[in-house]
């Protein structure tokens, strides 16, 4: 009854914000949920099957510019063409998605029979394959200077700023607050169907894969397709997770989809705890909220340089302590933060007041002896 207390709490807390706080929050929290989609998927990847990805980023972008370009129209802008099929944007969302699991799936036989580092290279190089072509195919990305986001409208609904707001309990809502609640719902959509297949047949059999590929395949496992499915579906995470960071930030450029977003996501699922879907939405929750609170508050906090000073940026000084958090949790933390807040629970739990270890077991045959 408590945990079902806590939920509705929770469930309360989260649908609150629109009403109480300004833009910069309400932006942030949505990197955040986006964050959290994508590092769900790769958690399925890395976390429950084992196998390390370093080409995240490279199917977000795919999220991203797939929504642009299906969604978009021909228009010229800087002095280039820009193209696109001006599909109605809801259609372009979910085309774009399955646009990432479709090459996802087409990696994916290689991700069958790789393993370890030797994946970890091979999506390495998408990284690289995607900042070439995002860069290169100016009529579809924009180039350099990156492209608008046709706003999502769904059944007249538009998520984006309008002259006159709907007026909700007396609050304007405009695209940030609308996006809130969409991204609460993609969010808890994403965990359910993402707690479900971990606790289900397949989430057993990627655990077995993970811990021993040899008896899993005596075991009647199909090892390679269970692995290429675990990245089909991380791919079509990270898909999601592109749209709707496309949505929140209105506008892309190919530098977001680089290396450095992919290792943010790695840092994400070692921090939060490996191969649960808790601690991929608390490690997202640390790194992506990090940077923009150390630029928020840079004048207050000693070691990060406001804009324009010398000093590391609030960039650098988030991942400094992310790196550091990050090698304290190998070294003290195995299970991640959702691993420590659980034993936190439990120690709890046992020392409420009120409640009594179970006595020990008696032994009959002694107690006859005694008597």
């Amino acid at each position: 009854m408590s945990r079902k207390l806590l939920w509705v709490g929770a469930a309360v807390l989260l649908v609150l914000p629109p009403f109480y706080l300004d833009a910069f929050w309400l932006q942030s929290g949505l990197f955040a949920m986006s964050a959290a989609i994508g590092a769900i998927g790769l958690n399925v990847l890395t976390g429950a099957a084992g196998q390390l990805s370093l080409g995240h980023a490279f199917f977000l972008a795919l999220g991203a510019y797939g929504y642009i370009w299906l969604a978009g129209g021909d228009e010229r802008t800087a002095g280039i063409e820009l193209t696109g099929l001006g599909l109605p944007t809801l259609l372009a969302a979910v085309l774009a998605v399955l646009l990432a699991g479709l090459v996802g799936g087409l990696f994916a036989p290689l991700a069958g029979r790789l393993r370890g580092a030797s994946l970890g290279i091979a999506t390495l190089a998408l990284v690289f394959l995607g900042q070439h072509v995002l860069f290169r195919a100016e009529g579809v990305t924009g180039g350099a200077n990156g492209r608008d986001v046709p706003p999502l409208n769904v059944f007249g609904l538009e998520f984006a700023d309008s002259p006159e707001p709907v007026l909700v309990l007396g609050i304007p809502f405009n695209g940030l607050e609308k996006l809130w609640f969409l991204g609460l719902v993609l969010l808890a959509g994403a965990a359910w169907f993402a707690r479900g297949v971990l606790a289900s047949r397949p989430g057993r059999a990627l655990n077995t894969i993970r811990d021993h590929e040899i008896a899993a395949g005596a075991l009647g496992v199909p090892v390679a397709r269970t692995r290429a499915a675990a990245f089909v579906l991380s791919s079509m995470y990270a898909g999601l997770a592109g749209v709707l960071f496309a949505l929140i930030y209105r506008r892309t450029v190919p530098d977001t989809f680089g290396l450095a977003l992919s290792l943010d996501y790695l840092a994400m699922i070692v921090i939060g705890g490996l191969g649960t879907v808790g601690g991929a939405v608390l490690g997202a929750v640390f790194v992506s909220m990090l940077q923009p609170l150390l630029t928020r508050y840079a004048d207050g906090i000693p070691f990060v340089a406001a804009s324009g000073s010398a000093g590391p940026s609030p960039a650098e000084a988030a991942r400094i302590i992310y790196g550091v958090v990050f090698v304290a949790v190998l070294l003290f933390l195995p299970t991640g933060l959702a691993g420590g807040l659980s034993r936190l629970t439990s120690r709890l739990r046992r020392r409420r007041p009120g409640t009594t270890p179970n006595p020990p077991a008696s032994n009959p045959s002694r107690e006859e002896s005694t008597a």
